[in-house]
């Protein structure tokens, strides 16, 4: 199973921001999407970073004040790791343990955003999957019904 079975199966859009948008802007895309992390896109729609969770956290204990006034790309986490809508799951699966990060956008070969994909998606596809797969052999073995 690839990347690109995972992504069709999700129901949410792609939810990204530009890094001259405000921390705020991004909070409330958090809390308005219920989402944990943001592509940061240019106006290209090359992927220059990623905005998370564990980035508010960071700003908000070092200055939480001035953190909510402050840019996307003065905060973001740059150059983040990605993949290929061609990767296998278990490959990716491996890719965001290896790194411990939860999600990782998904890019063509020019670097542009095409996705998203988090530990939960792909948790989700492997078990439906495997499910179907159960299913199929069930109903080999011992007939349909």
């Amino acid at each position: 199973m690839r990347v690109d079975n995972v992504l069709g199966a999700k129901e949410r859009r792609l939810i990204s921001i530009a890094p001259e948008a405000s921390v705020k802007e991004a909070l409330a895309l958090f809390v308005e999407h219920n989402i944990g992390s943001l592509p940061v896109v240019d106006a290209s729609g090359k992927l220059v970073g990623i905005f998370t969770e564990r980035d508010v956290l960071y700003g908000d204990y070092r200055d939480s004040e001035r953190f909510h006034r402050e840019l996307i790309k003065d905060v973001m986490t740059p150059n983040p790791f990605t993949c290929s809508s061609n990767d296998a799951v278990h490959e990716v699966m491996g890719k965001m343990s290896r790194n411990r990060v939860g999600q990782l956008p998904v890019v063509d070969d020019e670097g542009k955003l095409v996705g998203l994909v988090s530990v939960g998606d792909l948790i989700k596809s492997l078990y439906n999957h495997a499910e179907a797969t159960n299913q199929q052999l069930t109903a080999f073995l011992y007939g349909p019904g």
